[in-house]
């Protein structure tokens, strides 16, 4: 029993010890290696790091939009997601992530991400049977703001107050900083695609059975960017491509 017991023994011990030979003193296994920032694809870990503070977990929303709200995606084409990403917006709080415009992704992290945020939130088919507006200004208007006092007054009003001051069911949308820090095209994002997480309806659902027209949404942004205080800072021009604020 006893000479049983011994050669057990000089088995299992051989056989740590070979298992020792295999990994190098000193040398980590392959999974223990950590990545260089650049070197990381992962879709989870690129977004925590770099959306999820303002986006919220999972997309679905915080101080920004939800970039996991399925009808902003079916908005919202990647080539205007990749150039928010990659770019920023001048004058908001959305930075350029791109290492071209000074950010700390590269073009194939960024990559990862808009598909990343397609593959996993969109629902293709959702606006079947409706006629979306267009994401950008496609008419290239101004928009006319006295119209759009109206159209705000039908369309918003009963949510976010009179003249936007706020209400019971909205916040105050002219509200000087929140003005400031918003872009013309973030403005048109949010009254098309509206902010489920905080209740706030698509152009379809504001009065049932009667959408917003490409037209009425134009002005009514128009009318909103007239609120802003000249005294603040203001978004540039150039910030036409705003998906996310």
């Amino acid at each position: 029993m006893n000479s049983f017991r011994h050669l057990w023994m000089t088995g299992v011990v051989s056989a740590a010890l070979l298992a020792g030979c295999a990994a190098p003193p000193g040398k980590p296994s392959k999974d223990s290696e950590t990545l260089a920032p650049d070197q990381i694809m992962d879709f989870a870990v690129l977004y925590a790091e770099n959306c999820a503070a303002c986006h919220g977990p999972d997309g679905r929303g915080g101080a920004a939009i939800a970039l996991g709200n399925p009808v902003y995606l079916a908005i919202a084409d990647d080539a205007a997601i990749r150039t928010v990403t990659t770019s920023g917006v001048g004058g908001t709080s959305m930075p350029a992530f791109a290492q071209s415009a000074g950010g700390m992704l590269t073009d194939k992290q960024i990559e990862v991400i808009v598909s990343g945020i397609r593959s996993r939130w969109s629902k293709p088919g959702i606006l079947q049977g409706s006629n979306p507006p267009s994401y950008e200004n496609l008419l290239k208007s101004p928009g006319n703001a006295t119209q759009g006092a109206l159209v705000f007054k039908t369309y918003c009003e009963s949510c976010h107050g009179p003249g936007g001051r706020g209400g019971p069911k909205g916040s105050a949308i002219t509200n000087p900083s929140f003005l400031a820090l918003v872009s013309n095209q973030g403005l048109r994002t949010v009254v098309i695609t509206g902010r489920p997480e905080l209740g706030a309806p698509d152009w379809r659902a504001d009065i049932a059975g009667k959408p917003m027209s490409e037209q009425e949404i134009t002005d009514v942004v128009a009318w909103l960017a007239s609120q802003r205080t000249q005294s603040v800072a203001q978004p540039s021009s150039s910030a036409s491509n705003d998906a996310h604020h």
